[in-house]
């Protein structure tokens, strides 16, 4: 198969130390309204690396996006790419016109497009064949197949990729949008929150589509999962800095920690190594035998810069109330049950489900297959078509959905939309209660239109549980939430005594909270047997369809498939061996700047020996570069070697 227009030549297998970046952003500083955003911010981004940028919300990340696309000016600094470089996002939703969805995708591969308009009309025999070469060099031939995978996989079947556009909704159209912008390709592939209308399914296969996709991709996102699956390093916004990490977000996560312990610990250290320069100095300063050290160590007293501290960002706590009288379980039975919008259309048929007082159930399924559906139905929502539904007698369900921050009222502040809930109530009382929601005391004289998205499903699920709850019942409550503040969520869900039913496509959220799976497609409703990993691999198939199809087309067989792939497992042996290599010295790096550094953090030292201390710092400072260069190199043997599995 020819290799698309833009994939990645394969590196040598010695790279250099400084590879290609695909984006340097140089003392970028970006400013809203007077307030900076970014300030002298540098960054290099390696040509090929799969990075997620990660940051508090409202910190500059959609910004930063839109100063890369140039839609955006700078205040001072320089954003540089290589020359033609391609840099694509979703930047609205599919247009509701009456073009096939297939073809909207196809026609974001602007080249292939062009080409086959040309060829069309073309008379030159020699520019012919150039179209021709050209077509075949960039495999349009499969382009209908690889459009069509990346579809199915985004949610829509065969007979919805040949329907309109019109015929969608917003939320399905941006699944349309990304489509697009992932079949075409670009260089720099930008990708704000993509996760925000997809369903589980439709992030797993993004998840496993993006580990593969062969050029550069920047994602904003606060699905772990995602920074986990997708990713090899995070770009972290803080204090208006960019900060460049290797890993996924918990390895980022576990050495931040490690760096701000460290960091702790050296400024004790060096707060202690001060108090005793100090201590000299004030005993000795005026004995003329020892002025001269005095002299010295006030030196050095003076060029010790202190210990830089990192921004402890805290998330306030999210709490759900629970009802002080527990009821018995079954909580809630149901008995062949249809449930639907219309009664000759059920959505849902023959429920026979129970739900136990203490259940944790996570609600799997494509979209469009009755999850909201059922939920709506547990909660009393929705009546059922036909069957029967039996609740425990005084049994109270709290319901949240993301449709509910429409009824907020815009003009009214958290404390006025609570105080409605405690009309007898101490001000002092209402504003603790809309503080266990998780707002700050600034946030509470905050009028409701005026809130961010997370501050909003932070009042909504407040106001759902505010009389408490013996059901609570989430449908998709992560969208506008960072990283910290589902993290928030997690703990109150662990935390609360009663039964959960969760709609979500945040996996970990669904990992840390759930413990039974229940699948809901085709009509039914019914418990699954294995765990997210096992459901992760029904939804990502080994092989795509499009990969099927070009298989098919070349007439390889699987046995052929199993030798082919054994061949690159041989021919890569080289490969991995130096990856293992390459490991190696990067683990016998760390361990030996661990040793210098708790030799540099010794107060003695710098008091006894400063030609030492000096020496010291230098050879951690190029132990620390050779660790850079030795990760780097790892990082291109590793792009090189899946390259090389996947042809």
């Amino acid at each position: 198969m020819a290799r698309r227009k833009h994939a990645c030549p394969l590196r040598a297998a010695l790279p250099s130390a400084k590879s290609a970046a695909m984006l340097t952003i140089t003392d970028l500083t970006l400013r809203i309204a007077g307030r900076p955003l970014l300030e002298n911010a540098i960054l290099a981004l390696p040509d090929g690396a799969k990075a997620g940028l990660v940051g508090r919300n409202g910190t500059g990340k959609t910004t930063l996006f839109k100063a890369i696309t140039g839609e955006f000016a700078a205040e001072t600094g320089a954003i540089g790419l290589p020359k033609n470089a391609r840099v694509g996002q979703v930047a609205q939703e599919a247009p509701a016109t009456d073009e096939a969805l297939i073809d909207i995708v196809l026609a974001a591969d602007l080249e292939r497009a062009a080409l086959l308009a040309e060829e069309k009309t073309a008379t030159d025999p020699h520019r012919i064949a150039d179209i021709h070469m050209r077509l075949a060099d960039i495999d349009a031939h499969s382009a209908e197949a690889r459009a069509a995978a990346i579809l199915s996989g985004l949610g829509f079947d065969h007979e919805a990729q040949r329907r309109p556009a019109s015929a969608f909704s917003g939320g399905w159209r941006m699944r349309v949008a990304l489509a697009a912008i992932l079949f075409s390709e670009p260089d720099l592939l930008l990708l704000d929150e993509p996760t925000n209308y997809l369903d589980l399914e439709g992030v797993l296969w993004l998840q496993d589509y993006l580990r593969r996709y062969p050029h550069t991709v920047l994602i904003i996102s606060h699905d772990r999962d995602l920074l986990n699956t997708a990713v090899t390093s995070i770009v972290h916004l803080e204090e208006r800095k960019l900060t460049f990490w290797r890993g996924g977000y918990d390895q980022f996560e576990r050495q931040r920690s490690e760096r701000a312990e460290a960091l702790t610990k050296s400024r004790e250290k060096q707060e202690a190594a001060k108090k005793h320069m100090e201590a000299f100095v004030a005993r000795f300063r005026a004995k003329a035998s020892k002025a001269r050290q005095a002299q010295s160590r006030l030196k050095m007293l003076e060029k010790m810069a202190p210990v830089a501290t990192m921004l402890d960002e805290r998330t306030l706590p999210i709490g759900f109330t629970a009802m002080a009288k527990p009821v018995a379980s079954p909580i809630i039975a149901l008995k062949g049950v249809e449930a639907g919008y219309a009664a000759d259309k059920p959505v849902l048929r023959n429920l026979d489900l129970r739900i136990d007082h203490d259940d944790r159930i996570a609600l799997l399924g494509a979209n469009g297959n009755g999850k909201s559906t059922f939920a709506k139905l547990i909660s009393g929502r929705l009546d059922a078509l036909s069957g029967t539904i039996t609740k425990a007698p005084g049994l109270k369900i709290a319901y949240f959905a993301q449709h509910q921050m429409d009824e907020l009222r815009p003009d009214e502040t958290p404390v006025a939309h609570v105080r409605l809930l405690m009309p007898m109530a101490k001000e002092s009382e209402v504003r603790a209660r809309v503080a266990k929601m998780g707002l700050t005391t600034e946030k509470m004289a905050t009028k409701a239109r005026d809130l961010s998205g997370g501050e909003k499903a932070r009042l909504l699920m407040g106001l759902a549980t505010f009389g408490g709850a013996h059901l609570i019942i989430l449908d998709e409550p992560t969208n506008h939430l960072d990283i910290d503040s589902r993290s928030a969520l997690i703990e109150a869900l662990n935390d609360f005594p009663g039964a959960v039913i969760l709609i979500s496509h945040d996996r970990h959220l669904i990992d840390a909270t759930a413990e039974r799976l229940w699948l809901v497609r085709d009509g039914a409703v019914n418990p699954f047997d294995g765990d997210l990993d096992e459901y992760r691999r029904i939804v990502t198939r080994s092989e795509t369809s499009a990969e099927k199809a070009r298989v098919e087309d070349r007439g390889v067989s699987k046995a052929d498939q199993r030798r082919d792939a054994a061949a690159r497992r041989e021919a890569l042996k080289p490969l991995a061996k130096k990856i293992k290599e390459t490991e190696s010295l990067i683990e016998a790096l760390r361990k030996r700047i661990q040793a210098l550094d708790a030799e540099l953090h010794d107060p003695a030292l710098y008091a006894q020996d400063a030609a030492k201390t000096t020496a010291l710092a230098k050879i951690r400072a190029d132990k620390a570069a050779e660790l850079a260069d030795h990760e780097e190199a790892w990082l291109h043997l590793s792009d090189e070697y899946e390259t090389g599995m996947t042809g």
